[in-house]
């Protein structure tokens, strides 16, 4: 990053914890650069636009189809230059941002600042209805592009100007010291102006500006991805594409693995981690990565959102069980949460070990009591809602419910409610047809303490499912979000995090490794410090 004032300062504690950690697997070798390997995967909730994915299948592809101003280093996860030629500032709100010359869509067109400038303002509009439109909130003009309430009265954000053919500026309605190290993230790609002119054809066949481009696409069964060969960053594919197959069961996409019908699986099924050494060997890898597994809740439901249901949250989090389900059903390969961020922060970018307390302790008795304090489960029971098509969520829900079960001498108190496909899942929460807790769990976008708060738990942020709202928090957000100083920064949203605490506003489980196993076919495979393969860096012999 070039910024004339200040640098960035929770990736710098990032970028040693992941160093100390290690992220990399797999041999060298030269490979087949026109080999195609088959990699899992499951059909996205939504079409393809960066602004409108803000899931992990959909984002796999986006990262593989674009290239932003900034991309996060696929080891340390420090935000570096891609598009941005600089990005300068002498104030924390107002930016200066040149892109690179050179840079061209797979159709041929040039990528210009009005291709950024488009798709912020296509993104940040209410009637285009786009998940990630939150990410343009603090863009100055926002609230007439996106009103809270009532229809938008401009079509561009005031705070957006073009201001040469690789020039444009960003006015920001407050200071924002580590905007620049958002723009990695997918919402901020540009867009051709072929999405604009055919946006029908557009979602049917994306394109984009990085090494691969989108082949076909048939829901349910495979994407299909190819090397774009004239693609002119320093990060070409080194195969000839990538088959994303989708799988409903992650162990059925293991069997697969194991025939030879595929070649790469990153997510290895909780029943199949006590024998993956045995059966793979040294093309097995398990990796610190950013990702947080928990519960939320439904605060749009009057029932979880008293006093009393507060109470009611803290006893069930006090009923889990955390260390035996991560010995059991994970294999030790999930660490138990005591706070909301990520241990690969580290403790300078905002990580708290031990934040959470008593809260996250397994303590059946206290459990109960907080329960009944509160006025017992809404409705004399608690149900769990997940995907059941991925992530081996079946068994440490059922194990979560046991757990619950157990602490509270009851054995309907808990129920597991499965969904068959993620995609029918995420609908249903952002349909808020959540009744009780339901999976949350969180993989950072980019590798900052603000990213595992504010997206979550800020009112109406783009991925706070469940609505829960603090005015407190809030403040303290902003008031982080202003800072230039790293230590003081820190601290704001450390506070800010302690109010999600005192109000359990969503039950933290365990932090995550990113997992993968391939092939013999396969090497030089790694995950990012996001758990998503690093697709263009595999080698296929």
């Amino acid at each position: 990053m070039r910024i004339t004032t200040h640098a960035s300062w929770a990736v710098c504690a990032m970028t040693l914890a992941l160093a100390a950690a290690g992220c990399g697997g797999g041999g060298g070798g030269s490979g087949d650069s026109d080999a195609v390997l088959s990699a899992s995967w499951g059909d996205p909730q939504n079409p393809l636009e960066p602004s409108n994915t803000n899931e992990v299948q959909g984002g796999k592809v986006l990262d593989m189809i674009f290239r932003g101003l900034k991309r996060y280093d696929p080891e340390t996860g420090e935000a570096q230059d891609m598009l941005a030629e600089k990005i300068e500032t002498s104030d924390s709100q107002n930016f200066t941002i040149t892109v690179k010359d050179g840079w061209t869509f797979s159709n041929g067109e040039k990528v210009t600042a009005q291709s950024f400038v488009d798709a912020w303002n296509y993104g940040a509009s209410l009637r285009n209805n786009q998940r990630n439109a939150y990410f343009f909130g603090y863009i100055e003009g926002y609230d007439q592009v996106h009103p809270e309430e009532g229809e938008q009265t401009a079509d561009t954000l005031s705070g957006l100007k073009v201001t040469g053919e690789r020039t444009f500026t960003v006015k920001l309605t407050q200071k924002f010291s580590t905007f620049p190290d958002t723009l990695g993230y997918n919402a901020f790609a540009p867009l051709p102006r072929a999405f604009f002119d055919d946006h029908d054809a557009w979602v049917k066949k994306p394109v984009g500006n990085g090494p691969y481009l989108v082949e076909s696409y048939t829901r349910g069964s495979q994407m299909s991805l190819r090397t774009w060969d004239d693609y002119p960053g320093d990060d070409k594919a080194q195969n000839g594409g990538v088959d994303l197959k989708v799988y409903t069961d992650n162990n059925t996409a293991y069997t697969d693995l194991l025939a030879g019908n595929l070649d790469l699986v990153d997510d290895v099924p909780a029943a199949q981690l006590k024998n993956v050494r045995n059966d793979l060997g040294d093309r097995y890898l398990n990796t610190p990565a950013g990702i947080i597994q928990t519960l939320a809740f439904p605060f749009y439901d009057e029932a979880w959102n008293t006093e009393d249901a507060k109470k009611v949250r803290q006893g069930l989090s006090m009923a889990i069980d955390r260390a035996q389900i991560t010995d059991t059903i994970f294999q030790k390969t999930r660490t138990p949460a005591t706070d909301w961020t990520s241990p690969v922060l580290g403790e300078d970018g905002g990580f708290q070990d031990g934040l959470c307390g008593e809260l996250c302790a397994f303590k059946p008795d206290e459990a109960k009591k907080l329960i009944e304090e509160g006025g017992g489960l809404p409705g004399g029971k608690v149900t769990i809602t997940f995907n059941a098509d991925t992530g081996s969520h079946r068994e440490w829900v059922n194990a979560v419910c046991n757990s619950i079960n157990n602490a509270l001498d009851n054995e309907r108190a808990c129920t597991a409610n499965p969904v068959g496909t993620f995609a029918d899942f995420r609908n249903q929460i952002t349909d808020r047809k959540m009744t009780g807790p339901f999976r949350a769990g969180w993989q950072m976008d980019y590798p900052l303490i603000q990213n595992f708060l504010q997206p979550l738990y800020y009112t109406n942020a783009s991925s706070n499912d469940g609505k829960w709202s603090n005015k407190q928090f809030d403040d303290l957000v902003n008031r982080a979000n202003q800072e230039t100083d790293t230590a003081k920064a820190v601290d704001l949203f450390q506070q800010a995090e302690e109010v999600v605490r005192d109000n359990m506003a969503a039950i933290p489980l365990w932090y995550q490794n990113g997992s993968a196993g391939w092939s013999e076919r396969l090497s030089s495979v790694k995950l990012n410090p996001f758990s998503v393969p690093v697709y263009n860096e595999i080698k296929v012999s």
